[in-house]
């Protein structure tokens, strides 16, 4: 797979599950949801198979004959080739190396911040707040279970990363819940004022366009 091909997870994901074994797409997908590995990486029936057509003309992975369970159909099992173990190596070594630029919904948003009144943007960010705090409770319960069944650390490091990340977004949209209730978020005052006549609402640039300006030459 050449590096601009590297986009996708799942392609990853598969690659790693048939470096354990031989295996077919359906049960590609069973292993990684019995792991709770599609809480990480994207995972439905009609991208699996894209991505293992891909992965089988680039020769990473390949027909390994038929599997029948039970009273379903045959299905095809696929191997990893030696290409495509080379390339599971390259590819995790690569991500876990290189801190790349991502580009979260939220990080979009909030850059279009005053799209919305103040006061909506406010009821919009503390209903995120709540459901953050949803979502750690949940995952916190959910590593307690894994360390009650004695499942290593190694095997759900991603699920404390992600929770990482969550409670640091939960920090940072509470401190901006608290800076607007303030007053004390800088521009909040011209926020407000293009949002004082009903109606829709265009955005006009700050200050004319010194804001972008001084965007600019930061960047």
């Amino acid at each position: 797979m050449a590096r601009q091909n590297r986009h996708n997870p799942l392609a990853l994901a598969v690659l790693m599950c048939l470096a354990e074994r031989s295996m077919h797409p359906y049960e590609i997908a069973s292993t990684l949801r019995r792991r709770h590995k599609d809480e990480s990486v994207r995972l439905n029936y009609g991208s699996l198979y894209s991505v293992v057509a891909s992965l089988e003309r680039r020769e990473l992975i390949a027909a390994d004959g038929t599997r029948r369970e039970g009273r379903l159909p045959e299905r095809t099992v696929y191997r990893l080739t030696e290409a495509g173990l080379l390339e599971a190596q390259d590819w995790l070594t690569e991500i876990l190396s290189l801190p790349v630029k991502e580009y979260p919904a939220f990080e979009a948003a909030l850059s279009f911040l005053p799209g919305v009144a103040p006061d909506v943007a406010a009821g919009l960010l503390e209903e995120r707040a709540l459901r953050l705090e949803g979502e750690l409770a949940r995952t916190v319960a959910v590593r307690e279970l894994l360390q009650r069944r004695g499942v290593p650390r190694l095997l759900w490091v991603e699920v404390e990363y992600e929770d990482e990340l969550r409670a640091a977004e939960l920090r940072f949209v509470r401190r901006l819940l608290g800076d607007i209730a303030a007053g004390s978020l800088d521009g909040l005052d011209w926020w407000r004022s293009i949002h004082d006549s009903d109606g829709p609402v265009a955005v006009p640039p700050f200050d004319g366009a010194q804001s972008g300006e001084a965007l600019t030459s930061v960047a």
